[in-house]
């Protein structure tokens, strides 16, 4: 590819003491803690919606387990989320949680993009985003990247992870939808490979997944199509559309991604018409609005958490969350189901999360937060989830604050005083271990 330079004047704001881009549940859940230690804090966001995957990318099942507690918990109740084969609605979502950063004192801007890091040395001095005035500056004293793909840690040339060992593939691409017209009186839940529902044909249901999938009834590697609940009878939140080998981080491979789901959609939707009873009447009644992207980027921080860590269910000193709990879900980057095991993922024990994992090598002033922390592709199949994003989000929020007001690098932070800065904001973390 061609390469050109080019130099301009940027309006510049400043006066920040944080600045969190990307405000899907865990750069929320930052923005929120800095805000409530009494930061001066910013949250960014490139969309026109706060949220993230939870509304924009309609993934409205909240998952995962911590023993932490703290912002997890109370966006979980804030949303009424009643278990995770429920999916929320994602318009109060939208408003609830604009309501909750309000409320705690966060400015926000959407339709803000961050094109370009400005670095000096090992210190980020400013985003460059784009504003309806044309580019500008905005400069905080530290910053926390909450966007998922990790894109501004990559800007700001941080040491970057993609993919798993060996054929460097991730995780495949999805578009989740909900569909309405459900006959009511039909209770068809699907959630995962070991959910044995016989339909009311005397089918089993996974069974005639299976079966379609071989005939070509269904996309190509999707042999299950998950049916969660709403909120609103007659309604289903569907996870079945699949596309691998793409690569998350190219335009142009997504841009084919996102026109093949579609037309998946419809064979899924197809599928459920002709096939199952109670389903002949159902419509789309949403789809997402961005690209369903379970793995990209994951960036190199002082410790890379590791899947042993996980399986045997690993205590750290400079644990800034606890009892984190999902299993290693890796959706096979190269086929159908599970990339490890035939419907069964490997599954964790409650775990921790170290604070150095939020720490990018290199960067003074720069926290990670979400799935893009350190850690390698097994172990961020676990990790990615929002339940566990979130209490990541809150953490880093801490971790931001404290450097803020201590002035010092990331790198040089006392995991004790961000663990206080975490018991004070509800989090319950246990005390030190001697596992190192």
């Amino acid at each position: 590819m061609k390469q050109m330079s080019y130099s301009r004047s940027l309006a510049v704001e400043d006066g920040w003491d944080v600045i969190v881009c990307g405000s899907g549940p865990s750069g929320i859940c930052a923005a929120v803690s800095a805000a409530r230690q009494g930061q001066k804090t910013l949250l960014l966001e490139r969309y026109g919606a706060l949220g993230g995957n939870l509304t924009l990318g309609n993934v409205t099942t909240i998952m995962g387990d911590i023993a932490s507690g703290g912002l997890s918990g109370e966006i979980d109740r804030l949303l009424h989320s009643p278990d995770t084969a429920t999916g929320i609605d994602r318009e109060k979502a939208k408003l609830r949680l604009t309501r909750l950063i309000s409320d705690a004192g966060v400015q926000f801007r959407l339709q803000t993009p961050v094109t370009d890091v400005i670095r000096e040395g090992k210190e980020i001095r400013g985003f460059v985003v784009l504003t309806p005035e044309g580019p500008a500056c905005l400069k905080g004293k530290v910053y926390v990247d909450a966007t998922g793909d990790g894109y501004v840690a990559a800007m700001a040339g941080a040491e970057v992870m993609y993919g798993r060992d060996g054929d460097g593939l991730v995780q495949p691409v999805s578009m989740m939808y909900t569909i309405d017209g459900v006959d009511p009186k039909n209770t068809l839940t699907c959630c995962h490979e070991e959910h044995t529902t016989v339909m009311e044909n005397g089918v089993e249901y996974l069974a005639l997944c299976k079966e379609a999938e071989r005939a070509g009834r269904l996309p190509k590697n999707v042999s299950i199509v998950r049916l969660y609940h709403t909120n609103v009878p007659g309604e289903r939140l569907v996870n079945a559309t699949q596309y691998n080998g793409c690569h998350t981080l190219k335009a142009t491979e997504i841009a084919q991604a996102e026109t093949i789901l579609q037309q998946q959609l419809e064979q899924v939707n197809d599928f459920l018409r002709r096939e199952v009873p109670g389903f002949e009447h159902i419509r789309v009644r949403a789809s997402a609005d961005t690209l369903g992207i379970r793995e990209s980027r994951r960036i190199r921080g002082l410790y890379e958490l590791k899947a042993e860590d996980l399986l045997r269910g690993r205590q750290f000193e400079d644990a800034v969350v606890n009892g984190a709990n999902f299993a290693i879900d890796i959706h096979n980057p190269s086929g159908g189901g599970q990339s490890e095991t035939e419907g069964c993922p490997h599954q964790a024990q409650p775990y921790d999360i170290p604070m150095r994992a939020l720490q990018p090598l290199g960067l003074d002033n720069l926290v990670l937060a979400g799935r893009c922390i350190s850690g390698s592709h097994r172990a961020h199949a676990s990790y990615r989830v929002m339940n566990i994003a979130m209490a990541v989000g809150q953490a880093a929020g801490c971790m931001a604050s404290e450097a803020a007001e201590q002035k010092c690098k990331v790198s040089e932070l006392s995991a004790e005083a961000v663990r206080r800065r975490l018991t004070d904001q509800g989090c319950t973390l246990r005390g030190k271990t001697e596992n190192k």
